[in-house]
C-alpha cells in the first residue's frame, strides 16, 4: 500500500501474533500507552495527521492485551482523528471498564465537551511537542488550569533534552504533568544529560510522571534496545511511585523491523528486576494516576 501524491504515508501494521512475555504480569497489570483507531467513514481522519493507521481496531487491541496478560490499558488519543474523540469514548465504553483515556483538545473545547470527556473515562490530555501538532506549551498550560476541577493531568510528549529546566519549566503548573516514553532520551548524552537530569528531579518532586515505554524512540541499537536500559534504571532507582509502563501498540511510525509487542514486556525484567517494584509500577501507580477500581 502507498499514499497517494501528497497523502500522508500508510504504516505498517503490527504483529498480531502477539506472544507470551517470559514472566506473568501480576493481576491488573496496565499498559497505559497505546493507539486504537476507528473506521474513516465513521470518525473522520485529520487532515494534517503524520500517518495514515494500519487497519487495526479495537478488538486487535484487547487481543494483545489477552496475550500479554494484561487487564487494564489507557487509550491515547491519535492524531489520526484529530480532536475528534469519539473512536477513544466508544473504545472506553465498550471495554467493560477495562479502559481509561488521554484526549487531543482543542484550546476552544467548552467545558461542557469537557464534562462529556471525563465521565466517558477520559483523565488527561497530550500535547505533542515533537511533531508540532495540536496544542502546544502556552495554550496546553491555559487548558491544563481548566482541566485542573476534574482532577485531569497533561501528558507530553517531547525530546527531554531540549527541556533542560523541565523541573522549573513544569514545577508551578495547576495539574500534574506525565512525560512519554522516558522523555525520549538521546543515549549519546547518557543519564547525566542535563535534561534528563532535570526529568529525575521533576519526579522526585511529586509533581511529575513518566512512562517506560518506546524505548526504539530514541534506541540506536536493535533489541532489547540495551542502550536505553541505563535510563529506565536511572528513573526506577529516583522515582518508583512516579512511573507507570505501556506497549505503545500499535508501534506507529517504525522506521525498523515490527516488533513483537511482548518483547516490552519482557524489558521489565531488566529495567524492574524487583517483582514488588514492577508490580507498583504496573498496578499502583496506573490505579492512582487513572482512577481504576
Amino acid at each position: 500500500m502507498t499514499a497517494k501524491p501528497g497523502e500522508p504515508a500508510p504504516c505498517a501494521g503490527p504483529d498480531l501474533q502477539t506472544r507470551k512475555p517470559s514472566f506473568a504480569l501480576p493481576a491488573n497489570a496496565t499498559d497505559c500507552h497505546a493507539h486504537v483507531f476507528g473506521a474513516k467513514e465513521k470518525y473522520g481522519w485529520a487532515g494534517d495527521r503524520l500517518y495514515t493507521p494500519p487497519p487495526v481496531l479495537l478488538k486487535d487491541y484487547l487481543a494483545m492485551h489477552d496475550a500479554l496478560g494484561v487487564t487494564r490499558g489507557v487509550i491515547v488519543q491519535s492524531g489520526v482523528h484529530g480532536s475528534n474523540n469519539d473512536v477513544l469514548v466508544d473504545a472506553i465504553a465498550q471495554s467493560d471498564g477495562r479502559l481509561r483515556g488521554i484526549a487531543l483538545i482543542p484550546e476552544d473545547i467548552s467545558d461542557a465537551e469537557l464534562d462529556r470527556l471525563h465521565a466517558s473515562g477520559v483523565r488527561g490530555f497530550r500535547a505533542n511537542l515533537v511533531a508540532g501538532t495540536g496544542v502546544q506549551f502556552d495554550a496546553s498550560r491555559k487548558l491544563a488550569a481548566r482541566v485542573a476541577r476534574l482532577g485531569w493531568h497533561v501528558q507530553y510528549l517531547l525530546d527531554i533534552e531540549k527541556f533542560p529546566t523541565l523541573d522549573r519549566v513544569l514545577g508551578d503548573f495547576p495539574v500534574e504533568v506525565m512525560i512519554d516514553h522516558m522523555g525520549r532520551p538521546d543515549t549519546r548524552g547518557g543519564t547525566a544529560a542535563p535534561g534528563f537530569q532535570a526529568l529525575i528531579r521533576f519526579l522526585k518532586s511529586g509533581r511529575g510522571w513518566s512512562k517506560l515505554s518506546a524505548p526504539y524512540r530514541t534506541s540506536r541499537e536493535a533489541p532489547p534496545y540495551a542502550d536505553i536500559t541505563q535510563f529506565a534504571h536511572a528513573l526506577v532507582a529516583a522515582a518508583p511511585d512516579r512511573l507507570v509502563w505501556g506497549t505503545d501498540w500499535p508501534h506507529v511510525m517504525m522506521e525498523t523491523a515490527m516488533p513483537n509487542t511482548a518483547i516490552f514486556a519482557d524489558l521489565l525484567t531488566t529495567w524492574v528486576p524487583d517483582e514488588a517494584v514492577r508490580k507498583r509500577i504496573l498496578v499502583d501507580n496506573p490505579a492512582r494516576l487513572y482512577g481504576f477500581k
